[in-house]
C-alpha cells in the first residue's frame, strides 16, 4: 500500500508538470516557440554554463564548511559529488535529493544522515531567507508591474472579491491557530507517555542529530567566508539569468531588474515539489518575461532555453559523481574484502 501511495504520489506530480507545460504553450504558434530556439546565440548561454559550474562548486564548499562546524567533517570532493548525485536525484524524485546526498555522504564518508540532513535543512533556511530578500527588492523595483500582474493577471476578479469580504480569511486562520494549540497541549499532557515509547525516543534521537546539524552554522570557523560563498552562489544564479538574455534578440535589450525579477520567480518555481522545476519554473519564467513586454512565445522559448541547459549541466555533472561515487563503493567493498583475506584463521 505504501509503494502504492508513492507511486501514485509521483504520478500525480508528473501530472502537474505536464499541466502546467501545456499551459504554457496553449494556444501558441509552436513553430514560432522553435524557431526562437532555433536561431539563439549559444555563446552567452556556454558562459553561463561554465560559471554555474563555478556555482556548484563553491555551494559544496559552503556544505563542507557546515559538516565541518558540526564536528562531521567529510572531504570536499566526497561532499561535492554527494550533493551532485542529490541534484540528479532530484530530477527524477522530487525533494528526494536531499535526503539522497545524505545517504550518499554516510556511505562515502561516515557522516550520520541526521546531522547531514540538519545542515541541508539549514542551507535551505538561509536561501528562503536570500529568496524573500530578492522577492522584496524585485518588488520594490517595480512595484506597479507586479502588483497590476498579481490582481489582473493571476487574481483577476478574484482579488476584489476577496478584498471586499475577508471573513473566510480570517475565519480560516483562526481555525488553524485553535487546531495548533489544540495539538501543542495534547502533546504537552502526554509527553511522559511519549518518553517511554521506543518509536518516539528514535524520532527524538534523530531530531536531536538534525539539530545539532541545523545550530552547527553557530560553530563555523569563518562566517564571513560562509556568506560570501552564500552570495557568491546566488550571484552565479542571476549571471545564469541574465547572460541568457543576450540569446535572444528579444530578451537582449532587457536589463538587469529584468534578471532580478526572472532569478526570484524561477527560483520559487525550481523549489515547487516536482521534478527539476518542470511546468512551475516555465510558468512563473513566462509569466515575468511577459509583464516585461515580451511574447509569450518569446518567454517560453527563453524558459525551455535555460532550463534544458541546466537540466543538461546537472545530468553531466551529476552523472560524472554517480560514477565517482560508484567507483568509490567498489574500492571501498575491495578493500574490506582484501583485509578481511588478509587477517589469520583462528583454530580454537
Amino acid at each position: 500500500m505504501k509503494h502504492l501511495l508513492t507511486v501514485l504520489k509521483y504520478v500525480l506530480l508528473l501530472g502537474i508538470s505536464a499541466a502546467l507545460m501545456w499551459y504554457a504553450v496553449r494556444g501558441q504558434d509552436l513553430s514560432r516557440i522553435g524557431h526562437y530556439i532555433r536561431t539563439a546565440n549559444y555563446f552567452w548561454l556556454i558562459v553561463s554554463l561554465f560559471i554555474s559550474t563555478l556555482g556548484y562548486l563553491s555551494r559544496a564548499y559552503r556544505w563542507q564548511m557546515q559538516l565541518n562546524a558540526s564536528r562531521t567533517p567529510a572531504p570536499y570532493w566526497a561532499t561535492y559529488h554527494a550533493m551532485m548525485v542529490g541534484y540528479l536525484a532530484n530530477l527524477v524524485l522530487p525533494r528526494m535529493g536531499e535526503v539522497i546526498r545524505c545517504s550518499v555522504l554516510r556511505r562515502t564518508s561516515a557522516v550520520p544522515v541526521q546531522v547531514a540532513l540538519g545542515t541541508v535543512v539549514t542551507e535551505r533556511v538561509i536561501d528562503v531567507l536570500v529568496l524573500l530578500g530578492l522577492l522584496g527588492a524585485t518588488l520594490a523595483l517595480d512595484f506597479k508591474t507586479f502588483w497590476a500582474f498579481v490582481t489582473d493577471k493571476l487574481l483577476g476578479g478574484q482579488y476584489d472579491a476577496l478584498a471586499r469580504n475577508r471573513t473566510p480569511l480570517l475565519l480560516a486562520g483562526l481555525g488553524a491557530l485553535v487546531l495548533l494549540a489544540v495539538a501543542a497541549y495534547t502533546l504537552v499532557r502526554n509527553l511522559e507517555r511519549l518518553r517511554q515509547n521506543a518509536l518516539f525516543n528514535k524520532a527524538s534521537q534523530f531530531v536531536k542529530g538534525l539539530l545539532a546539524g541545523v545550530f552547527s552554522i553557530r560553530k563555523l570557523d569563518n562566517k564571513w567566508l560562509f556568506l560570501f560563498h552564500t552570495f557568491f552562489t546566488w550571484g552565479v544564479y542571476f549571471l545564469l539569468d541574465y547572460l541568457a538574455f543576450f540569446c535572444f534578440p528579444e530578451t537582449y535589450g532587457l536589463g538587469w531588474r529584468a534578471g532580478l525579477a526572472v532569478l526570484t520567480f524561477g527560483a520559487f518555481g525550481m523549489a515547487a515539489p516536482v521534478a527539476g522545476g518542470i511546468g512551475p519554473f516555465h510558468v512563473l519564467v513566462q509569466s515575468v518575461l511577459v509583464v516585461y513586454g515580451l511574447s509569450r512565445e518569446a518567454g517560453i522559448a527563453y524558459a525551455l532555453v535555460v532550463h534544458g541547459a541546466q537540466t543538461l549541466l546537472v545530468v553531466l555533472l551529476g552523472g560524472i559523481s554517480f560514477v565517482a561515487v560508484a567507483a568509490a563503493d567498489r574500492r571501498s567493498v575491495a578493500q574490506e574484502a582484501e583485509a578481511l583475506s588478509n587477517e589469520p584463521l583462528v583454530s580454537e
